[in-house]
């Protein structure tokens, strides 16, 4: 509660562009779902970069093999945009292989050099976020960031499944809140029922949803959480 906000006008120009990673199609609305709303409203270009298309979700599925997800997943996340009632996203593909970013680090710096421009604001996951995918995908625009010196916010995703209140593992002194209103929260929540592929049981092999109803109550609440350290 006495978390620092976020003032969008101030720290997001609308001239700048945002871009935002997203390590597989639906972290950037269970993260950032509330702050693309924002940032359309401010009227800051927004560039969605799908870092992979999250075509491991599913092992051993007959209903979502891989090649069924290659489509699927980035096919909800168009429809989640459009929930949000965010027309304006443009979105590429890097392409990389799921579940084996930390392994292509060298090819992300490679294809983020080609895509980030000057002045580009970047909004990637927590370092130390919980999850192979999300750590290197946060790590290596951290680092390019640095780089270049563009500013650079993290957003918690899974962190929020792991920590504990006051958790000394996540750096509370740069955290910065973004809240989020009683209809960006509905938005919110109507473009994460876009994600079928995440939120049904898979019946060819019994494995339950992949987002929990715990696990979206946790990144539902009316806020959320970045990380920002000066680049300057």
């Amino acid at each position: 509660q006495e978390m620092p906000r976020l003032n969008i006008a101030r720290d997001f120009p609308a001239p700048q562009r945002v871009c935002l990673f997203a390590q597989h199609p639906d972290d950037e609305i269970l993260g950032s779902g509330g702050l693309l709303q924002h940032l359309a409203a401010n009227g800051n270009p927004i560039l969605l970069v799908h870092v992979t298309n999250g075509t491991q979700s599913h092992p051993d599925s007959k209903i979502y093999p891989p090649e069924k997800l290659d489509t699927v997943r980035p096919q909800e996340s168009i429809e989640a945009l459009k929930a949000l009632g965010i027309a304006s996203v443009s979105i590429i593909a890097l392409d990389l292989t799921d579940g084996n970013v930390f392994a292509e680090q060298e090819k992300f710096h490679q294809k983020l050099a080609a895509v980030i421009q000057p002045n580009d604001i970047l909004v990637a996951p927590f370092i130390h976020d919980g999850h192979p995918d999300h750590e290197a995908t946060g790590q290596v625009v951290a680092t390019f960031a640095k780089l270049h010196h563009l500013a650079c916010y993290q957003v918690l995703i899974w962190a929020w499944h792991w920590a504990k209140p006051a958790d000394s593992r996540i750096p509370w002194h740069s955290a910065v809140r973004v809240d989020v209103t009683d209809e960006q929260l509905q938005r919110k929540t109507e473009a994460i029922a876009c994600f079928k592929s995440q939120i049904s049981v898979d019946e060819s092999t019994g494995n339950a949803p992949i987002l929990s109803a715990q696990t979206i109550a946790r990144i539902s609440q009316p806020w959320e959480v970045y990380l920002h350290e000066p680049t300057f």
